[in-house]
């Protein structure tokens, strides 16, 4: 999306309950680890259920920058040809990730040990967010970076001329942060090693093992540890992406709240190191069940079957299940609301430094809507009104954040008055059929002039 798009104000009204099949689009997270990989692999990469979102169009947009040939046939499959690891071109022009944290951290890995310059810049929201946590370590490998005060776009980047690998421990679980480290490494002599002290998504270790880089993973004192292997050839692949669980999570939430209601969403990728709202959701005592479990290019997958669940109760959500969850908890937070008692997450400092401080625009926005809401640094708890007894009647700020926009708008759907949110384009980024899959369902949302 364009940081400079027109605002698209939304309302949300209850109505009858939502049935019938949710297909959710493909998983944004190996979708932008696809295009990437088969840019640095050397032939033809097909691709297959690639999420076409916002985001993940603009990672496309940069690849052919990069100097890969990126094209889409008419019934959606995706070719990239490759340029090889080490191969990246000098893009002629600025690199616009438009609203895409993922996007840009992983693009500026995958580039930093070439000897290119690029300048990376995004939407308003991208452009404030800090990008020090990436630049930092790819500055070990020998990248140079020259950004705006607090390390924020517009930034340029310097690539090393002789990089070196490097071995670096993450100092907060991101799987951004990990994954950008673990593509520089790719064209970096020797072994890059990463280290977590938490677990995070591990999309990147399965792709670059699947596109044949030599990768080790191994749990030691510290945590866990990821040696990759630099200067491989990449083996182009066929690539079948799995519907998106944290796209999922909308239409399985809103079940949950409204009453009536049972909607299967098929083809769910349930890779552990995402799924802690689906076990989460199931610990408050939500009639969430999976069906027809699988494994489907190497990652688990299901479909989920979500049924109105009136008598939820608040927890304490376990802070280790923070990383595999961590881009839910604004829609959790709805449910929580919905359910009797105090949900309490914690351990989720991440949750400031996202598209926005999606903490406090979620706190701002409950607490409009009539919810007790208490919150600080990196914890948060969502006193809960009981099923039904939402008053809602608010106009939340999304904050050009697509996951704010759209947890405020399921929230509606169950609220005693409607829920408005000032702008709803934000979420063509992630979730670009999130209306007519949530209209079809049976959902009253829409788009309002005021």
């Amino acid at each position: 999306m364009s940081g400079h798009a027109a605002p698209v104000p939304m309302i949300s009204t209850a109505q009858g309950p939502l049935t019938g099949l949710a297909h959710v689009p493909g998983d944004k997270s190996i979708s932008h680890r696809a295009l990437i990989l088969g840019a640095l692999s050397v032939g033809e990469t097909r691709i297959t259920g690639l999420l076409e979102g916002e985001d993940v169009l603009d990672t496309g947009r940069a690849m052919r920058a990069f100097g890969a040939e990126v094209a889409r046939d008419e019934d959606g499959t995706w070719h990239v040809h490759g340029v090889g690891v080490g191969g990246f071109a000098e893009p002629g022009g600025v690199i616009d990730c438009g609203n895409s944290g993922t996007g840009v951290r992983l693009i500026m890995g995958a580039m930093a040990t070439s000897p290119i310059t690029a300048t990376f810049t995004g939407d308003a929201s991208l452009n404030a967010r800090p990008m020090a946590r990436v630049t930092d370590p790819l500055a070990q490998f020998g990248a140079c970076t020259y950004g705006r005060a607090g390390g924020r776009l517009p930034m340029t980047v310097v690539g090393a001329a002789d990089p070196v690998p490097v071995r670096y421990t993450v100092p907060v679980p991101s799987a951004q942060v990990k994954s950008a480290v673990l593509l520089a490494g790719l064209n970096a002599p020797g072994e890059t090693v990463v280290i977590e002290a938490a677990a995070t998504r591990d999309h990147t270790e399965r792709m670059l093992a699947g596109f044949g880089a030599e990768i080790a993973v191994r749990d030691v004192a510290e945590g866990r540890e990821i040696t990759l292997t630099g200067r491989p050839e990449l083996r182009p692949q066929d690539i079948v992406v799995p519907r998106d669980p944290s796209s999922a999570a909308f239409p399985v939430c809103a079940a949950l709240i409204v009453p009536g209601s049972d909607v299967l969403v098929p083809n769910i990728g349930l890779n552990p190191t995402r799924a802690g709202l689906f076990y989460t959701l199931q610990d408050m005592g939500a009639d969430l069940t999976f069906e027809n479990m699988r494994e489907e290019g190497g990652e688990p997958v299901a479909d989920l079957r979500a049924k109105y669940s009136p008598d939820m109760h608040g927890i304490e959500v376990p802070p280790e299940r923070a990383a595999s969850m961590i881009d839910e908890y604004p829609v959790l937070s709805v449910v929580a609301a919905n359910a009797t008692g105090a949900t309490v997450m914690r351990g989720v400092a991440e949750l400031r430094v996202k598209e926005s401080d999606r903490i406090a625009a979620m706190a701002t926005g409950l607490r409009a809507a009539g919810v007790e809401v208490e919150d600080g640094p990196d914890w948060w708890i969502v006193h809960g009104c009981g099923a039904g007894n939402v008053p809602g009647g608010a106009q939340a700020a999304s904050h050009l954040d697509h996951r704010i926009a759209m947890s405020f708008l399921v929230m509606g759907l169950a609220s005693e008055r409607p829920m408005r949110v000032d702008d709803g384009a934000p979420i063509a980024t992630s979730f670009p059929v999130f209306e007519p899959l949530m209209t079809g369902l049976g959902a009253d949302i829409r788009r309002s002039g005021a």
